[in-house]
């Protein structure tokens, strides 16, 4: 096996630290990649004696730890803040709900996410950004190009303080490319790379499951931005051959719901080509975690995570050190 695997922990934030510690040992992880919530890793106690009781939990079950994630803060950091954000994120943040005072608050954790991760001596964080823009993507009524433009530099501008911060603390952030999000494809994450003036603290968690469905070249991703993936979550989709009574935007259907056109399954049971991103991120040498990012509807989660390890331990490979026809040249 090439690489490690660990198992993302917010699908499991309902599970006390010490109960997915003995999960994941059991399942077979290597370590985790821990999530930003009350029970794994909660950045209101965050001290370096919080932060040492979290690393003895993980060395108790032979765990590693390569990543820590805060999506749900993350995106309050620059996205139109409604009523739907006070549902996902703490109560300290929201405030008294001024999108704004919101805005800042998240902005404010986020740089304590990348002091938690110095402390826990990880290299990445894992995050979205959320989007000032997101409600413009269908152009209609027409959108002009400097409405686009302004959004991405709110976002650059939004988002410098944090990647200071992270790079004075020898810290990374990695940007889950996905729906929503400022950058969500191949087009979009090039503008905003370019917007942050490539800003050596920002990068990519590569995610193909948020590509497949939406038509992106998946594998392109990988070559593209080669220098700027810090850190891989394996997660499998499953989309359609044929029409369906709710296509690629959803139908405000629910997932798992039988008229969608895509659904987010268990590792090996969609339509991703793992074997072709193994390929891809042994060409850019790629030596970080494949985290497995467990969602399906229609499984048990337990049942889900033992699967998708082993399919991952299986699809991985290392890369040849020699030719394979080297054998044959005259000496």
């Amino acid at each position: 096996m090439a690489r490690k695997v660990t198992l993302y922990t917010a699908q499991w934030g309902d599970m006390p630290l010490e109960t997915i510690c003995s999960k994941a040992k059991e399942f077979g992880y290597d370590g985790l990649e821990l999530a930003c919530t009350e029970n794994h890793l909660d950045i209101e106690k965050l001290s370096r004696s919080y932060c040492d009781n979290i690393k003895s939990a993980l060395a108790k079950y032979g765990l590693e730890l390569y990543t820590i994630s805060n999506h749900t803060v993350g995106q309050c950091v620059c996205d139109r803040i409604d009523h739907r954000h006070q549902s996902v994120i703490p109560a300290r943040i929201w405030g008294d709900g001024d999108p704004e005072g919101v805005r800042r608050r998240a902005a404010e954790e986020m740089i304590k996410i990348g002091e938690a991760a110095h402390l826990l001596g990880v290299k990445t964080v894992v995050g979205f950004t959320g989007s000032p823009i997101w409600h413009l993507l269908y152009s209609f009524p027409p959108v002009s190009a400097e409405e686009i433009n302004a959004g991405f530099k709110e976002v650059a501008e939004r988002f410098a303080p944090i990647l200071d911060s992270y790079r004075k603390n020898d810290v990374r952030f990695a940007l889950e490319v996905h729906p929503t999000e400022i950058a969500f494809d191949i087009s979009s994450a090039q503008t905003l790379l370019e917007a942050l003036d490539y800003h050596p603290a920002f990068g990519f968690n590569y995610d193909p499951s948020h590509m497949g469905y939406q038509g992106v070249d998946y594998v392109a991703f990988i070559e593209t931005f080669a220098d700027r993936i810090f850190h891989v979550h394996m997660k499998d989709v499953w989309w359609s051959d044929v029409p369906t009574r709710a296509g690629v935007f959803g139908g405000h259907l629910p997932f798992g719901h039988r008229d969608r056109f895509w659904d987010f399954r268990s590792m090996g049971r969609g339509k991703i080509n793992f074997e072709a991103i193994i390929r891809a991120l042994n060409r850019i040498d790629y030596q970080g975690p494949l985290s497995v990012e467990w969602e399906d509807n229609g499984m048990d989660r337990e049942h889900g995570a033992a699967e998708s390890l082993r399919f991952v331990k299986n699809v991985d490979f290392k890369p040849s050190t020699v030719a394979f026809d080297a054998a044959f040249e005259k000496k």
